[in-house]
């Protein structure tokens, strides 16, 4: 289900919510419909009836992104400089629950992603940097919650990002999930794409250095 169907004029006669939804929503979701507003208030609603949720890498902590270079092509000083430039405004984008991803190229942002997801988001740089070559930039939320919404990259984002001409994907070790990893880094071989891992905390010392 994509959070676009909370904007459909017929979403009411479409879902058909029960009173118990329709009390849930008007009790955690009137101020705003961000994403952790609106996970959240599943989650509390879950709780009443005494079910919590954990997070699956508490049982699967293999699947989270291990750190450094995962392919054989490294980012090259350009791309490096739209990697840093572009990684404290993804933070602040996750701050402020706008979303996980943003496009850079040449120290410019393309593209912010919104309620459109990742895929869209690369597609939409894809379209207004026709020359190509973006950084894609992926992070965690600075508070981010680990039971959802965890950042997730996978064979998909790999050829959205050929798809768009981008060159560079970027994202947070240890705060990221990478599905079918073997799969995507041979691909991204194969394609000339750059993956990097990185930390919060290395970012700002490359950038202060």
């Amino acid at each position: 289900v994509e959070k676009r169907v909370l904007f459909d004029p017929f979403r009411i006669l479409r879902l058909l919510p029960d009173w118990r939804t329709l009390h849930m929503w008007y009790r955690y979701c009137t101020e705003n419909k961000k994403d952790d507003t609106l996970l959240l208030a599943v989650i509390r609603e879950f709780a009443r009836d005494g079910i919590h949720f954990k997070s699956a890498l508490e049982f699967c902590p293999e699947i989270l992104v291990k750190h450094g270079f995962l392919t054989q092509r490294q980012p090259t000083a350009a791309q490096w400089k739209d990697v840093l430039f572009g990684w404290e405004i993804a933070k602040e984008m996750g701050r402020l629950d706008v979303g996980q991803t943003i496009i850079v190229n040449d120290t410019a942002v393309i593209a912010v992603e919104a309620i459109e997801g990742t895929d869209e988001c690369i597609r939409r740089a894809g379209t207004l940097c026709r020359r190509g070559g973006m950084s894609v930039i992926k992070v965690a939320k600075p508070s981010q919650d680990m039971r959802f919404d965890v950042p997730t990259v996978g064979m998909q984002t790999i050829q959205t990002m050929r798809e768009a001409g981008a060159r560079v994907l970027a994202i947070e070790s240890g705060m990221t999930i990478l599905l079918d990893e073997e799969e995507v880094i041979e691909l991204a071989d194969k394609l000339g794409i750059c993956i990097v891992s990185l930390k919060s905390e290395e970012v700002r010392l490359r950038v202060a250095g």
